[in-house]
C-alpha cells in the first residue's frame, strides 16, 4: 500500500528556519514584533516546503477568521445560472477576491442573499454567525440595502460598498459609471452621431442614474437633446427588446444606442435586424458589462469594459489592510474602459447633419 505523503507542519517550519513556534506564527498571521531578516527567513522556508497554515489553527490563534465575505443577489444570479447563461459578473468577482485574499493568506466565501426585505436579516445573520468574516463585501444593490449595512455596522463586521456612494459606514467603491457613459456618448458624437438614445437599468440600482447623467452630460455638451431618447430596462433580454423598439418607433431617425448591459444590447441587436436595419451601418449599439458574448456576436458589439475583478480585489485590500479603519471619506473609483468592436460606425450621412 501507498504511503500517503506527510503533511508539512508549522514544526517543520520553525525547525527548518531555525526559529521558534511563536515567531512562525506571528509571521503566518501578519503579526506584528518580527524582525524582517526573520521574516524572510521564516518565508523563504515555508516556500520550500510547501508548508500550507490550517485555516481552522488561524482562527483558534486570535480573533481573526480569515474569511472575506462577498454577498451577492440570489435571485438574479440563480435565474442565470438556471437559463445557463453564466454570470460574468461573479466569475471577474471571484477573480479578484479570491486572488487577493489568497496573497495576504485569506480565503473568499460566497453567499447569495435575496433582496426581499423579509429575508434578508435572517439569511445574512445566519451566514455571519456561521463563518464570522473579518469582513464582507457588498455587491448591487445590496450595497444600498439599510438593512444589510446597518446589520454589518451593528455587528462591528468591517464592509465595502461596491456601486454606492452614500455616506455611512463601510468603504464605499464605483466603477465610474458616470464617467463611463459620458465616454460611449461622446464617441459616437465624434462619430457623427445626434441622436443618441440610452436603455437603462432599474432604478434601484444607483449606476442606472449615474450612467444617464453621463450621457444627458456629453450630449448637453454639445448642444444635443435627449428628450424622448430614454427607456428603462431590468438588465434582461426581454426589457432590452421592448426598450429598443419603444425607441425606434418613437424616434425614426434614431443612429445610435447605447444599452446598460450586454443582455439588453443583444435584444437591441436582434430588434434592429428584424426590422431590416444593418448595425453598424443604420444603427450602432455600444453595450455595458463586456462578457465574453459580445465578442461573438455579429458584429462583435463595442462595450464598457466594467472593472469588476480590480475592483473586488481593491475592496479586499482594504478589509484586509485596513479593517474597522474606513477609507475616509472619499469614494474609491476604478474607471471602466471603452472596447471598440464593429457595431460602431459614423453615423449614416443624411443623419450627421441633424440636431
Amino acid at each position: 500500500m501507498a504511503r500517503g505523503r506527510k503533511s508539512v507542519t508549522i514544526r517543520d517550519v520553525a525547525e527548518d528556519a531555525g526559529v521558534s513556534l511563536q515567531t512562525v506564527s506571528r509571521v503566518v498571521n501578519g503579526g506584528p514584533n518580527v524582525r524582517s531578516q526573520l521574516r524572510d527567513k521564516v518565508r523563504a522556508s515555508i516556500d520550500r516546503l510547501g508548508y500550507v497554515p490550517s485555516l481552522a489553527a488561524q482562527r483558534m490563534s486570535g480573533s481573526r477568521s480569515y474569511i472575506i465575505l462577498a454577498i451577492n443577489d440570489r435571485e438574479r444570479t440563480l435565474a442565470d445560472w438556471r437559463e445557463r447563461r453564466g454570470t460574468d459578473w461573479v466569475d471577474q468577482m471571484l477573480l479578484g477576491g479570491i486572488l487577493t485574499c489568497s496573497k495576504h493568506g485569506y480565503r473568499m466565501m460566497v453567499e447569495l442573499i435575496d433582496t426581499h426585505s423579509d429575508h434578508v436579516e435572517r439569511e445574512l445573520g445566519a451566514a455571519i454567525s456561521a463563518l464570522q468574516p473579518d469582513g464582507v463585501v457588498l455587491t448591487p444593490p445590496h450595497s444600498e440595502n439599510q438593512l444589510i449595512t446597518a446589520l454589518l455596522a451593528e455587528r462591528d463586521i468591517p464592509f465595502a460598498r461596491i456601486g454606492s456612494m452614500e455616506p455611512g459606514p463601510g468603504v464605499a467603491l464605483t466603477m465610474g459609471d458616470d464617467g463611463a457613459a459620458h465616454l460611449a456618448t461622446s464617441r459616437l458624437i465624434e462619430l457623427g452621431h445626434r441622436r443618441i438614445a440610452m436603455i437603462a437599468g432599474p432604478a434601484q440600482y444607483s449606476l442606472s442614474g449615474w450612467r444617464i447623467e453621463g450621457w444627458k452630460r456629453a450630449l448637453g455638451e454639445h448642444g444635443l437633446p435627449w428628450e424622448g431618447l430614454l427607456e428603462a430596462g431590468d438588465f434582461g433580454y426581454e426589457s432590452g427588446t421592448r426598450a429598443t423598439r419603444a425607441l425606434l418607433d418613437r424616434n425614426p431617425d434614431l443612429t445610435a444606442i447605447i444599452a446598460s448591459s450586454d443582455q439588453m444590447a443583444l435584444a437591441a441587436l436582434e430588434v434592429a435586424r428584424d426590422r431590416g436595419m444593418s448595425v453598424p451601418r443604420d444603427l450602432s449599439l455600444v453595450s455595458f458589462d463586456n462578457t465574453p458574448i459580445v465578442r461573438f456576436t455579429q458584429p462583435p458589439l463595442t462595450a464598457i469594459d466594467q472593472p469588476i475583478a480590480e475592483t473586488v480585489s481593491r475592496a479586499v485590500e482594504q478589509l484586509i489592510l485596513h479593517g474597522r479603519e474606513e477609507g475616509g471619506d472619499g469614494v474609491i473609483e476604478v474607471a471602466a474602459s471603452l472596447i471598440e468592436r464593429s457595431s460602431t460606425a459614423p453615423a449614416p450621412p443624411s443623419a450627421s447633419g441633424t440636431a
